[in-house]
């Protein structure tokens, strides 16, 4: 019996094993299928099943650098993953020829080479691009260049962890344990910028903090720096102009003081001390109550220059144009020309003026900003804004291609597109603690169309999708038929229910969550929405013409005539009546809630199209896509409803036959409040 009895539980725990082992397989096989969005569009999804997969040798020669070897690893690594169904022997040449433009590369089926380490990996992470894709390795052939040498995100962070405008959780940067604890997540970080051939971070917010200066955050500047380098990132820092009277122990800030000089000389060679590739700073100033040079009756030139003749060779001084005051009567969309483009050929050869895209706010949609191709003597960057402070935060849909395309591709009607008429571009970055980093699984690809864009601004807005949406989600062509027109038709249909046909600056104030356009009680006449669309009962619409604040002229004259013509901007150049005839033989009345309901319709239409692409992804990507859509289309019918409500109102009319009305009264609308909304 005892040895029947044993045998029993023998059989027993055998059977116990082998349940185990199945349940352990299942669950390893549906968390390999299981995604969080962390790994951004670097997945290397297998190209072919295990078993036709072949071993892949990488070499490395004419260098061993560290970031030569993350090459070599890089390859290593995604050449694995893509599972090849063929052998691969691929070669990384370090060549001894100077390159025309650091981080050029070559790339020839399985041969990389490069005359820097950074081409190298760069030109590593662009053959496995094309890989991932599908394309087959003897058919690549790329000879590549960046356009611009300084290609940069900003972050508004915080050191108490807060990301203004940030819309995916807390900092990526934990300050307060640094310098001793460095996050592993700070190199996946540069992995990711590296890969799209980002090579400078701006590490904390525009609206700096002094302390940023001292030597307790150097040192943690220094720690970043160092995980940065082999990646090819410089950090930069941005400066309080008021820094040497706020932590310098002085009484003034003024540019031309000698002291100040000689306070930032010494803090400027500090930095470099701790940080030898340090990048310089970036300096918002005498903007939003932010101290500046204007404070002691200098101008930007004079506090540019101050700061750029403290760092040198060693670096550069990113100035920004983005500059309005209270103060001014001046139409708020001209005060940047106004106060920067007589300074053309005054700033040192290492400063560089950075102007936001259009010359308002990073709005849905603006003209491009009037200086580009306004100050030949000057180096300008593009400032873009990737994190979505007015299309909707990370809840709504809408990739920024087609709207950094837009502007690139502006002919300034001064002997070149904004592309040719700047030297560095920046964006403002979306990232944060949430586990995808951009708190939404279709913000990264604004981040990852930024990077491109930034090594190459002629790419087309359909290309990037494409790629972007192999990378990440799925290479199967019907999935990419389906899902690469919904990405490029999000941003206009954000347009349609926000601010169509030229409005602009609707939004809440403050948080800029929603539509407020009925705002009219801020001590700041430009932070009220009803400065922007001056709806009446007459008409609607700014009038920058000749006959109004006349900030049309700031653009070439055939660009003018082009600006002026161009219905999608009516409202912001002229103010009409509600009776103007469109081209569509419409009235204005009757075109604005097609505009709305155009809006709302193609965000329903995303939806429907993304619930159809779940054979295609993983159910944790698909699910979390498919909450934001349904809040996106929630508050696409708000932004239709409370504008229309409004305007209705304003004017006096009822909403043309055919267009629903909207589903609460206009004072339920003005009523809500959003104290919890987040990156204020």
């Amino acid at each position: 019996m005892g040895f029947a009895r044993g045998e029993r539980v023998r059989m027993m725990i055998a059977r116990l094993c082998a349940l185990s082992l199945i349940a352990t397989s299942l669950f390893c096989a549906a968390a390999a299928h299981a995604e969080d969005g962390y790994r951004l569009w670097l997945r290397n999804a297998p190209l072919a099943d295990a078993a036709q997969h072949k071993s892949a040798t990488v070499t490395l020669i004419g260098s061993d650098s560290p970031t030569a070897r993350l090459a070599r690893d890089e390859l290593q690594r995604g050449l694995a993953e893509l599972r090849l169904a063929s052998t691969a022997a691929i070669t990384l040449r370090k060549l001894a020829t100077p390159a025309q433009r650091e981080g050029a590369f070559r790339v020839n089926g399985a041969k990389i080479s490069s005359a820097s380490d950074i081409g190298l990996l760069y030109g590593a992470f662009a053959l496995l691009r094309e890989l991932g894709q599908g394309k087959p390795l003897a058919s690549i052939k790329l000879d590549e260049a960046p356009a611009y040498t300084l290609r940069m995100l900003n972050h508004w962070d915080d050191p108490d962890g807060h990301v203004e405008r940030g819309y995916a959780g807390r900092s990526i940067f934990d300050w307060w344990h640094l310098p001793d604890r460095v996050d592993v997540r700070m190199t996946d970080y540069a992995r990711a910028n590296a890969s799209v051939g980002i090579n400078g971070v701006v590490i904390n917010n525009v609206n700096a903090r002094a302390m940023m200066l001292e030597p307790r955050y150097i040192a943690k500047a220094k720690a970043l720096a160092d995980r940065f380098r082999p990646w090819g990132i410089r950090v930069y820092v941005s400066a309080r102009f008021s820094a040497p009277r706020d932590i310098g122990g002085l009484t003034t800030a003024d540019p031309l003081d000698p002291a100040v000089r000689a306070w930032w000389k010494a803090k400027t060679d500090e930095l470099y001390a701790a940080i030898p590739d340090f990048g310089g700073f970036l300096v918002k100033a005498n903007s939003e109550g932010q101290p500046g040079p204007q404070d002691y009756g200098r101008s930007h030139a004079d506090g540019a220059n101050m700061l750029a003749a403290a760092i040198g060779a060693r670096g550069v001084v990113i100035w920004r144009a983005f500059v309005y005051a209270a103060e001014n009567k001046e139409d708020r969309a001209k005060q940047a020309f106004t106060e920067f483009q007589p300074l053309d050929g005054k700033f040192a050869s290492n400063v560089i003026v950075q102007v936001k895209n259009g010359p308002i706010d990073f709005q849905p949609r603006e003209p491009f900003h009037p200086l580009f191709g306004a100050m030949p003597k000057t180096q300008l960057a593009i400032e873009f804004q990737i994190t979505k402070e007015y299309l909707g935060f990370a809840s709504h849909l809408a990739f920024l291609a087609p709207l950094f395309e837009e502007v690139l591709d502006a002919d300034t009607g001064r002997g070149g597109t904004v592309a040719e008429k700047v030297s560095a571009i920046a964006g403002v970055a979306n990232t944060g603690s949430d586990r995808n980093w951009t708190g939404s699984d279709f913000d990264q690809a604004n981040w990852y169309a930024f990077g491109r864009l930034a090594w190459n601004p002629r790419l087309p807005s359909d290309q990037i999708a494409r790629e972007w949406a192999a990378l990440t989600f799925s290479r199967d062509p019907a999935f990419l038929r389906a899902v690469v027109p919904m990405m490029l038709g999000s941003r206009e249909a954000v347009v349609d229910y926000m601010t169509p046909l030229g409005l602009a600056h609707v939004m809440g104030t403050g948080h800029h969550y929603g539509p407020a356009p009925w705002v009219a009680d801020l001590d700041r006449p430009e932070w009220n929405p009803v400065y922007y669309h001056r709806a009446d009962r007459d008409g609607i619409g700014f009038d920058r013409t000749g006959t109004g604040s006349d900030a049309l002229a700031q653009y070439a004259p055939d660009v003018a005539k082009r600006l002026l013509a161009d219905e999608e901007l009516l409202l912001w150049f002229r103010h009409v009546p509600w009776d103007y005839r469109m081209s569509s033989g419409r009235t204005l009345w009757e075109e604005l809630p097609r505009r709305y309901d155009r809006g709302v319709a193609t965000v329903d239409r995303m939806g429907v199209t993304w619930a159809e692409q779940a054979p295609h992804i993983d159910a944790q990507r698909h699910r979390a896509v498919a909450d934001f859509l349904k809040i996106q289309a929630h508050e696409a019918r708000w932004w239709r409803d409370a504008s229309l409500a409004y305007w209705s109102a304003i004017s006096g009319r009822a909403l043309p036959p055919g267009h629903a009305a909207p589903t609460h009264p206009l004072n339920w609308y003005q009523a809500q409040r959003f104290p919890e909304a987040p990156g204020q």
